[in-house]
């Protein structure tokens, strides 16, 4: 394997279309279609972010070259549109030596273009050490651990015959009924990722592209369960989220195959569902396993926030102003007199 060329052979360039023919390796080729569509995205987004004061929604690419040679890329997306939440989706780097500091130069690139965020969003497999140190030296720290599973129904298995109870209603997600997503969202996600997605309602339209279901609780009015669509899974398949509220987990078992059967059919039909689940919802991770999805490795989420840095902060500031308030009201003390030398006899 010949040497990974030196930092400062490196560049850093924006995804052009001439980068798509040198992205043809094994490492880049199962992101080619998210490539092209950053590019497709981008052109007309550029267009209209000149003519008024908007972020894109495309995907960002950056891609470090040596030469013609494509060493790795970063693909990082906005997760909300006022653009305080970014998410690192691939950071793929060519085989060889020298991973950490390419991979470190990449993802601070990254976050010094994203103007205005405050917070960011990464994962990284349990099993790769390097990735999660080098994360962590750039200041995200581990919220939680997630499975991956892989589900789809078995060729010839019929759907579900679960009966839906009277009081519930399976509901598309769309612009009329998105607002009940948000607030079951806002339930079933931790304080701290709440504060850090900053979501609003239209955020969750945007990236789901409207492809969602819901079982709403016609007598109040709330969505209690929910799937939704969030990307396109690298080498096949989907990525969906499936949310259940706190007060609802009876609702694993047939209302939620349920709903990911729907989605599934609103997906096409054929393709696998990969979802994400928290190591501590052991219910949801036994139903997911009876149900013949398959284990994929499990993940950690991270964060890095500016309010945590300023939160941190916030104390010492604190106590400074307040020493200085004390030291007005401390008594003066008379400055000593400065002794005269005696004249010489």
């Amino acid at each position: 394997m010949p040497p990974r060329p030196e930092p400062e052979s490196w560049r850093l360039e924006p995804l052009a279309g001439w980068h798509l023919p040198l992205l043809n390796g094994p490492t880049f080729l199962p992101l080619q279609p998210l490539l092209q569509r950053a590019i497709l995205l981008g052109l007309p987004e550029r267009v209209l972010h000149a003519l008024r004061a908007r972020p894109s929604l495309a995907p960002e690419v950056l891609v470090a070259l040596s030469g013609q040679t494509p060493l790795g890329l970063i693909i990082t997306r906005r997760l909300n549109r006022s653009g305080s939440c970014w998410q690192i989706e691939h950071l793929r780097l060519a085989p060889g030596p020298g991973h950490e500091e390419l991979a470190a130069t990449l993802v601070r690139q990254a976050i010094q273009q994203a103007k205005g965020a405050v917070s960011w969003i990464a994962t990284a497999s349990t099993l790769d050490d390097d990735r999660l140190a080098m994360l962590r030296e750039q200041g995200f720290q581990p919220l939680r651990t997630d499975r991956l599973w892989c589900w789809s129904p078995p060729p010839g298995q019929s759907s579900s015959s679960w009966a839906l109870p009277a009081d519930l209603q399976l509901t598309p997600l769309n612009r009329r009924s998105a607002t009940l997503l948000w607030h079951l969202e806002q339930a079933a996600c931790p304080a701290r990722l709440r504060q850090l997605l900053d979501r609003r309602v239209e955020d969750l339209l945007d990236q789901s592209h409207g492809r969602g279901w819901m079982l709403v609780d016609a007598s109040r009015e709330q969505a209690v369960a929910a799937v939704r669509w969030i990307g396109d899974h690298p080498g096949g398949g989907h990525d969906v989220e499936l949310s259940l509220h706190p007060g609802w987990e009876q609702l694993v078992g047939p209302a939620s195959e349920l709903l990911l059967r729907q989605i599934q059919t609103r997906l096409g039909g054929q393709s696998p569902l990969w979802l994400r689940c928290d190591l501590r919802q052991q219910a949801l991770q036994h139903w997911l396993a009876s149900l013949g999805a398959s284990e994929r490795g499990e993940r950690v989420l991270m964060a890095r926030s500016v309010w945590r840095r300023q939160a941190l902060q916030a104390p010492s500031r604190a106590a400074r102003g307040l020493e200085a308030i004390l030291e007005q009201w401390q008594p003066r003390r008379r400055p000593l007199p400065t002794p005269t030398p005696l004249a010489p006899p």
